[in-house]
């Protein structure tokens, strides 16, 4: 026969809202978005990418980067810009503005044009600058 556990027996995992990277913790405001990768239920994978936020909208940013492309006809690299938009969390629509640099992740598609989640914010605008 197995043991029952009591409740507080029971190991609990991290808290919602307890975000760790590398062995710090911090506390990251709570939200109530079911679209939110720390809060919600919205499971996030596969390409990640950093970029810079160059429009902000109602639950949706867009950034760009630069990414070098091979031109096969002259064996060449070319620089071309990519523009992905993003799922924007309640939880961080304070902390993201114009021209700051943040992580992205691919999730399943959001709507017609959303098929990221914002993960974090790397850098401020004036740290880029």
């Amino acid at each position: 026969m197995t043991k029952k556990m009591k409740k507080t027996e029971i190991k609990k995992t991290a808290p919602k809202g307890v975000l760790s990277k590398k062995g710090k913790t911090e506390i990251v405001g709570t939200c109530n978005d079911k679209d939110c990768p720390i809060h919600g239920g919205l499971k996030s994978r596969g390409k990640t990418f950093k970029g810079i936020v160059i429009s902000k909208h109602d639950k949706r940013i867009a950034i760009e980067f630069e990414r070098m492309i091979h031109v096969r006809k002259y064996e060449r690299y070319a620089k071309s810009k990519t523009k992905v938009h993003a799922r924007l969390p309640k939880c961080m629509e304070k902390e993201i503005n114009l021209g700051d640099l943040i992580k992205i992740q691919e999730c399943r598609p959001l709507s017609k044009i959303i098929h990221f989640v914002v993960i974090e914010k790397l850098k401020n605008a004036e740290d880029i600058k």
